[in-house]
């Protein structure tokens, strides 16, 4: 896998969070609210600590390296599952993506 989804999304994407969106963590979960549109977005453990991740302006490449050295996941199937939620977030209007 070259670490592509399917809206053409790849590794080499700068990806932040966008201005306006709340980040609010609750233990080991957290919750987005774009304040533009009042969607609420809930993020799972991995999903929370991805988006501190992205809050830090960390390098998509670096991610994979730091969920892989925290979570038992191999190198494919870390790349699919952030790409997934990258796009999710992306669609969801949360993060801004520059190719």
């Amino acid at each position: 896998m070259t670490g592509n989804a399917p809206d053409g999304l790849t590794l080499t994407a700068q990806v932040i969070p966008k201005e306006g969106v709340m980040f609010q963590q609750l233990q080991e979960e957290a919750v987005l609210l774009n304040l533009d549109s009042g969607l609420y977005f809930g993020l799972d453990p991995i999903g929370t600590r991805i988006w501190i991740l992205l809050s830090e302006r960390q390098p998509l490449p670096q991610i994979v390296s730091a969920l892989m050295a925290e979570y038992e996941v191999d190198d494919e199937q870390c790349k699919a599952d952030l790409l997934k939620l990258l796009a999710d977030l992306e669609e969801q209007e949360l993060v801004a993506v520059t190719r």
